[in-house]
């Protein structure tokens, strides 16, 4: 391609773009699932894993100002600073582990969370309440900012803490990518610190951008369609799959 990438092959880069076009349709859609979706597929193309943690954070910034600006009414935003308090502690921590070292087995555990909490969603009755202590705040976004640094896939705490607190799909959706806009802001420092960063990594992203876009207006135009039930459930299933993905494909 003239400039060096992390793709590898023409055929490379056309299999990333199909991955990103599905994952940021996902992330729009519900609000989280890109780094879900996305880690484990282009772990298979891409020859580091880190290369796949770095261009799902330069372009995963275009879909999270998108659905920011568009849902801003429906955020709580003291809520989400709060949040970010703990994430922010929690993303140099899993920065620093990504750069020296590669811990999949915690992406095991995650897996299995993420499959017995989707059950329970999946099992209780369809808009009741659930409330969360405050304390709690602090430990999840801790744990989502530790995932983020790590993996770039710090929404599933969070998706958890959002479910529990039964918000609207408007508020969950816009709530979520609040917190990722300020993790990426936090990220990129954080990476660029440890060298993940680089020329080829940047290229690629703008690379793949076109694709990156293609998706979110796929993930947005379904989001309008989806009905707040169908909504909730569709979540609780994507946790189900999701984590039995990451299950499957690290055990």
């Amino acid at each position: 391609m003239g400039v060096a990438t992390v793709f590898g092959s023409p055929w490379g880069f056309v299999a990333v773009c199909l991955v990103l076009v599905a994952a940021e349709a996902i992330y729009v859609l519900l609000g989280f699932g890109a780094g879900l979706v996305a880690v484990g597929a282009l772990a298979l193309l891409l020859p580091d894993l880190r290369d796949g943690v770095v261009l799902l954070l330069l372009v995963n910034l275009p879909a999270e100002l998108f659905v920011v600006v568009s849902s801003r009414r429906d955020i709580a935003w003291r809520g989400v600073a709060v949040l970010m308090v703990g994430v922010g502690v929690g993303i140099p921590i899993g920065a620093w582990l990504l750069g020296w070292g590669d811990p999949r087995f915690l992406l095991v555990l995650l897996g299995g969370v993420l499959v017995i909490v989707g059950f329970v969603f999946l099992m209780s009755p369809a808009g009741r309440d659930r409330r969360c202590p405050r304390w709690i705040v602090g430990p999840v976004g801790l744990a989502s900012g530790l995932l983020t640094g790590l993996f770039g896939t710090g929404g599933p705490p969070l998706v958890l803490y959002y479910q529990f607190a039964g918000v609207d799909k408007a508020a969950f959706r816009g709530n979520l990518m609040a917190v990722f806009l300020l993790m990426t802001l936090v990220r990129v420092p954080s990476y660029a610190a440890m060298g993940l960063i680089t020329l080829e990594r940047l290229w690629s992203s703008l690379l793949v951008l076109p694709a990156v876009i293609a998706g979110a207006w796929l993930g947005n135009r379904l989001h309008l369609r989806v009905e707040e039930t169908a909504f909730r459930r569709l979540v609780a299933g994507a946790l189900v799959v999701l984590g039995a993905l990451l299950l499957l494909g690290r055990v």
